[in-house]
């Protein structure tokens, strides 16, 4: 069974406020996006690993890629996450449906391996899964500045990435979204959980280090994240 990695970073970043997309904002003296293709590019587990890069930064990534040889490859993403998702998809037009394949977003920089050595291990049972951390705080359902509703925590749960599907189910979700005119999403499980209700998303232990950067605070703690690698 073949495996794959994506790196999606199409994305501008444009909340950071850094003029240019996130993933080159240097961190720790390197791109935030080297820290992930590091992560994918040396993990054991993978056979290849396609980055997903912002149109017009491609020559960028490529740079970053170039020290592992033909083992990353780089291709241009879409205006939208999906529409990057579809490019990688293309990409591994000619993989088989059970290939086994982990989406990831270039913002979550400190990836480990043991969060994508868990994915795949995953994946030899179940055609889809997620990497979430349980929450903490209280969450709660706001309509018209009032409290609607209070979910009990232990049912909750944060979702981070990677995402891991086998590309077959993937490819068969996106097409039943691409047919519906209403179609919109935020991350590909999301797309399974709606168009493929019957296929099970196992959900595996994630990392608090996977820190989604989004905010110019969020570089802060990624400074000292990065520090500790």
């Amino acid at each position: 069974m073949k495996t794959a990695g994506v790196i999606l970073a199409g994305g501008l970043g444009l909340r950071v406020g850094a003029g240019r997309p996130k993933q080159l904002i240097e961190v720790g003296g390197r791109p935030l996006l080297a820290y992930p293709v590091e992560t994918f590019a040396t993990a054991a587990g993978l056979d290849r690993v396609i980055v997903v890069m912002a149109s017009g930064h491609v020559a960028a990534a490529e740079k970053l890629a170039a020290p592992y040889g033909g083992r990353v490859e780089v291709v241009e993403g879409g205006e939208t996450r999906t529409a990057s998702t579809l490019k990688a998809m293309e990409a591994m037009g000619d993989e088989p449906g059970d290939t086994r394949v982990l989406f990831h977003d270039a913002a979550r920089a400190f990836v480990g391996h043991d969060v994508l050595d868990r994915c795949l291990a995953a994946l030899e049972t179940h055609e889809s899964v997620a990497v979430a951390l349980p929450v903490t705080d209280t969450v709660v359902a706001v309509s018209g500045g009032l409290v609607r509703d209070m979910p009990p925590r232990p049912s909750l749960a944060r979702f981070q990435t990677p995402q891991g599907f086998r590309l077959g189910t993937l490819r068969a979700a996106y097409e039943l979204a691409l047919r519906d005119p209403e179609f919109v999403a935020t991350d590909d499980c999301g797309v399974v959980h709606r168009y493929l209700p019957d296929v099970p998303i196992r959900v595996v232990e994630g990392d608090e280090r996977l820190l989604k950067v989004t905010t110019p605070l969020d570089l802060v703690v990624a400074e000292h994240l990065a520090a500790g690698r």
